[in-house]
């Protein structure tokens, strides 16, 4: 055999169909495209348009809502870090952060950190440090013996309003 020789399997390549090539062609003349009308003519695009009735797209309710200030974690349970460790993929060893989980394999993508979710049971004794993390995880954690330090806490939803109205009750008051 010589490199001269090989070939794709027959029928594995299709040429695409010349269109306005000819009558002897099968598509020739007006290339496939019927007679007349706005569609056989070239610059066309009415891929939603309905002939002037409103639009599906437009008549169907608006659903669901993206959080434009939301953050992406990258959500990591308890039992896959544990089989992680059984595999030697993760040393519990060193301190389990988010670019220890990313070179694992085990967190992908989460721009804002890896978030902790107790699913699993952990028995390695492991320092965990992450951007958030399960009550559950955290107890599961120190129940093994480990830690969890949690970086980039951020304020909740709740914390933040108390101290709105806190504010609020400081400007009535004078």
């Amino acid at each position: 055999m010589k490199l001269t020789d090989l070939r794709d399997n027959p029928g594995a390549r299709k040429e695409r169909m010349r269109v306005g090539r000819g009558i002897g062609s099968g598509k020739g003349k007006t290339g496939g495209r019927g007679q007349k009308g706005q569609k056989s003519r070239s610059g066309v695009a009415i891929k939603g348009f309905e002939g002037g009735q409103m639009p599906l797209h437009m008549r169907l309710p608006k659903r669901g809502f993206n959080n434009p200030f939301g953050k992406d974690y990258a959500e990591v349970n308890l039992g896959m870090v544990q089989k992680f460790i059984d595999e030697k993929k993760l040393d519990a060893k060193n301190d389990i952060d988010h670019a220890a989980l990313k070179a694992a394999g085990l967190a992908r993508g989460g721009k804002d950190g890896v978030r902790l979710l107790g699913k699993g049971e952990l028995k390695a004794k492991a320092k965990f440090i992450v951007a958030g993390a399960s009550k559950g995880a955290i107890e599961a954690v120190e129940k093994a013996g480990g830690s969890v330090e949690v970086i980039d806490k951020g304020e909740s939803e709740a914390e933040k309003k108390a101290k709105r109205t806190e504010a609020n009750k400081a400007k009535k008051s004078k």
